[in-house]
């Protein structure tokens, strides 16, 4: 029987608390997790705003917005809940933006956007989202977490062909320092990656747009053929591939104190509030929240709520100067950014799969559960972590059944 989670509130913290709990280790982990969130899709990004045909001022916009609402829903929930509680945009929905908005007006993208908003925050603060998520065996959520991770921890030794002289670096730095100064490996591989990037010219010229952040308002139009072909699949994928794991990543690290309802309903309240602008759906992050909520921000779990503040600042910075953060993310290596995520991740992958298999009578589920997760599989739009917890939660209660008799 899955333990219920314990929902006393969290004594709101003090600017006091902040200053004795915070370190660099933590503030470090909070700026990596906007840095790997920011470099793996702002390409995306790129392409969906080519597909809807938009300006330079409107692309700015939805990035300087997407980035205040991820800095200001996340900063403020870690604050108010005392845990790493990282957000970022929805990459499903970055994803399906690009591809299906096509022949759309931007006003009816618009409009779409502030469907799938109200529709989130309608499902988090009814607590219908949160009675869903208490159902959740914890050794299914730590599985989830561990094939949602894993990939990432595989990508390292897949881009050293490619780089093996940047990668390899980045390796026996990281194993160098993790014998030495753990705390400091994952700071000091990326010190060494871009060091050996820049001497071998693998650092591609950088272009600089407009210094000055820029909001630019849209009106919203409502069609029937945007909220089928955008609305309600976004609201899916927000659920399915981002609220679930993100949720997965705060349970199996140990935080399953934090209610899961508010966390939805006030990400979607920021993605109503910023949609306007462009801003797509804000989420709860999943594998940057895995860096925030692990051990490499600190081994004090009671200290990485401030990963979460720190996470959010570093968003905002982001938002004041979106337009020349562009041409430096995309300016960097891909080998660079995939051995970072890797890395910073291995703590992460290490504690996920030891819950998900230190109960005999659950190894069979969570084997299987990590298995479909990492394969990255797609079927009928939904990705392969909501098939996680669909499969996690059948062999469950099929296998449970089983173990019980």
């Amino acid at each position: 029987m899955t333990p219920t989670p314990d929902r006393s509130p969290s004594p709101s913290p003090r600017l006091s608390d902040l200053r004795r709990d915070a370190s660099f280790q933590a503030v470090f982990a909070g700026f990596l997790a906007m840095f790997i969130g920011l470099s793996g899709t702002l390409a995306l990004l790129v392409a969906a705003s080519a597909t809807m045909n938009l300006g330079a001022a409107q692309t700015t916009s939805w990035l300087t917005s997407v980035c205040v609402a991820i800095g200001v829903s996340g900063a403020l929930l870690s604050w108010r809940y005392r845990a790493p509680v990282v957000t970022a945009f929805s990459t499903p929905g970055l994803a399906l933006l690009a591809q299906a908005s096509r022949g759309i007006p931007y006003a009816e993208v618009i409009g779409a956007l502030l469907v799938t908003a109200a529709l989130v925050t309608l499902l988090g603060f009814t607590g219908l989202f949160d009675r869903l998520v208490a159902r959740v065996p914890g050794p299914v959520a730590a599985a989830v977490l561990a094939g949602i991770l894993l990939p990432f921890g595989l990508g390292v030794f897949r881009a050293f062909p490619a780089q093996p002289l940047l990668v390899g670096a980045m390796i026996l730095t990281y194993l160098a320092l993790r014998a030495l100064a753990p705390r400091y490996a994952v700071p000091a591989a990326l010190a060494s990656g871009l060091a050996v990037a820049l001497v071998t010219r693998a650092v591609a010229p950088v272009t600089l747009g407009a210094a000055a952040p820029t909001l630019v308002l849209t009106f919203p139009e409502f069609s029937v053929k945007a909220t089928l072909v955008l609305a309600l699949p976004m609201t899916l994928l927000a659920l399915a591939s981002q609220h679930l794991p993100g949720l997965a990543v705060l349970r199996a690290s140990g935080y399953g104190r934090v209610p899961a309802s508010p966390l939805v309903g006030w990400t979607g309240l920021a993605s109503l509030l910023s949609a306007g602008f462009g801003a797509h759906t804000t989420t709860l992050a999943a594998i940057t929240a895995a860096i925030c909520a692990g051990p490499e921000a600190h081994p004090d779990e009671r200290r990485r709520w401030v990963a979460g503040v720190a996470s959010g600042v570093s968003y905002l910075v982001a938002a004041a100067c979106a337009g020349l953060l562009a041409g430096v993310f995309v300016a960097l290596p891909g080998a660079l950014v995939t051995a970072l995520a890797g890395l910073a991740l291995t703590g992460s992958i290490l504690s996920s799969l030891t819950a998900a298999l230190s109960d005999e009578r659950w190894r069979e589920t969570a084997v299987l559960t990590v298995l479909v997760t990492a394969s990255g599989v797609t079927f009928l739009g939904v990705g392969s972590a909501f098939w996680g917890f669909v499969l996690g939660g059948l062999a469950a209660w099929l296998l449970g059944r089983r173990n019980v008799s």
